[in-house]
């Protein structure tokens, strides 16, 4: 039987609230994984390692190399590491203001990321009911690594004509209510009459739009009829109108309805178990890119930000070979061939920002040493403190350092007394990644009390950030 509450960046403890921790399909605990007789592959990952000091300029040139490619997407290995989202910001930076990508996407929700791109890019749009970013784990977006990305977008695209200007999206799906708000907004502005035929199609999910996972579980029970019907109508409906003048506003209304009809279906087969959730939500994230790109013109790159679990290809992972998952870097690397970059990131000690469980207080904890025959022991075992593994440009090694070893996946809740059951399983990571960022230890992000959507004219006071129990 399925424990959902292993499963990598998902949340838990229910299957429908992804972020979480990994999967259970890891061996049972109890020694490391053997490499007797293989060529020692510490010595040949440090034989492809280029070394870096400091996240900074020269780090983020070492990525000049994938300059070329439409979609990058960056990976981490734990929702709550700043070294993590400082080495992203560093690369995105000078992807954006010297190699013309355009599109940041990232692992969040659609209409929250809407408010930034709105600042961002100048761009006229109703204000937000609430401030983006409320809904647990609120750090992922609301720390002072990412605040400090927009605030350096909105002053990059000052001087950008308004097509110029880079833009930041949502790709993930939770956003019902959010969603819901901005569909009925849009069409109050545009057609009231249509309006009013989508607030009573809407209505079907209105009692569970703050918690819909009990619909889906009223659903299954057959306690509640499905809403799919209602909710495809409006989607094919607002897909039909067009632009109406307005193409940003027309593209956010369209992509809310396509994010509430993948929603729907999405919390009626959670319960089910196997696969299926799983990949309707990393489908919906990859439609949405592919739409993004679409939209934004046929010379659109774009750099992605998600977990290791959704970045690193499939196939490569116990996630595909044993459990039928597919996830966003599979698709991309189907769809984009070598046009698409697939780059992971990971460490072996230090801090990281997460709960304990579901819902709870952020705490900082410690990160546990990685466990033996793991590939953060190998990489570890380099005594590279900080390096770059090309594995697109490590020729055969590539090839003889492919094998299935334990990779360590912390969402946004790590269970440290259970880590071999609850944050590990089997990858071939040469073949996951086309490139693998090491920082061998890592400090935990820090929250505040917003991620970017506040004026940066407004000095953030120390004590306006939000306080955490437990070493924070």
């Amino acid at each position: 039987m399925t424990d959902h509450t292993t499963d990598p960046d998902r949340m838990a403890p229910q299957p429908f609230k992804g972020h979480g921790i990994s999967h259970p399909r890891a061996p049972a605990a109890g020694g490391g994984v053997s490499l007797e007789g293989a060529a020692d592959p510490a010595a040949a990952i440090a034989r492809i390692a280029e070394p870096f000091d400091d996240i900074d300029d020269d780090f983020a040139a070492l990525f000049d190399r994938f300059a070329e490619r439409r979609v990058i997407l960056l990976g981490e290995a734990s929702h709550g590491t700043a070294d993590f989202y400082r080495a992203r910001a560093a690369i995105t930076r000078r992807l954006v203001s010297r190699h013309g990508f355009g599109i940041i996407a990232c692992e969040a929700d659609w209409p929250d990321m809407a408010v930034l791109d709105r600042r961002v890019r100048g761009r006229a749009g109703p204000a937000p009911a609430e401030p983006p970013f409320q809904r647990f784990p609120r750090w992922m977006w609301r720390n002072t690594d990412f605040a400090a990305l927009v605030d350096w977008l909105q002053r990059e695209n000052a001087d950008r004509t308004p097509d110029e200007r880079a833009g930041v999206f949502g790709l993930d799906l939770y956003s019902l209510a959010g969603s819901i708000q901005a569909v009925l907004g849009y069409l109050d502005r545009h057609d009231p009459e249509a309006a009013g035929i989508a607030r009573r199609r809407y209505g079907c999910l209105t009692p569970w739009a703050e918690e819909p996972a009990h619909y889906g579980s009223a659903v299954l029970r057959q306690r509640y009829g499905s809403c799919e019907e209602a909710v495809v109508a409006q989607c094919r409906e607002i897909l039909q109108r067009g632009m109406d003048g307005d193409p940003e506003g027309y593209l956010d209304a369209a992509q809310n309805a396509r994010l509430i009809s993948a929603a729907e279906r999405y919390y009626r087969v959670m319960y089910q178990g196997g696969a299926a959730s799983w990949n309707l939500r990393d489908r919906h994230m990859f439609e949405t890119l592919q739409q993004i790109l679409e939209a934004r013109g046929p010379g659109a790159r774009a750099v992605v930000w998600a977990h290791n679990s959704h970045i690193g290809d499939a196939r490569a992972t116990a996630m595909g070979r044993s459990m039928d998952e597919l996830n966003l870097g599979q698709l991309c690397r189907e769809r984009f061939g070598d046009e698409a970059a697939l780059i992971g990131f990971g460490t072996a000690a230090g801090t990281v920002a997460a709960a304990a469980d579901w819902g709870d207080e952020m705490e900082v904890m410690a990160v546990r040493p990685p466990l033996p025959g793991s590939w953060e022991a190998l990489c570890h075992a380099t005594g590279i403190p900080r390096f770059l593994a090309d594995f697109g440009r490590a020729g055969d090694l590539r090839d003889s350092l492919s094998r299935d070893l334990l990779e360590r996946f912390i969402g946004v809740i790590y269970r440290p007394e259970s880590e071999r059951a609850s944050h590990y399983m089997k990858a071939d990571l040469p073949h996951q990644f086309d490139a693998w960022v090491w920082i061998d230890r890592s400090a935990a992000l820090t929250p505040t009390s917003h991620g970017g959507d506040a004026d940066p004219a407004a000095k953030t006071d120390p004590e306006d950030a939000e306080t955490f129990p437990s070493g924070l």
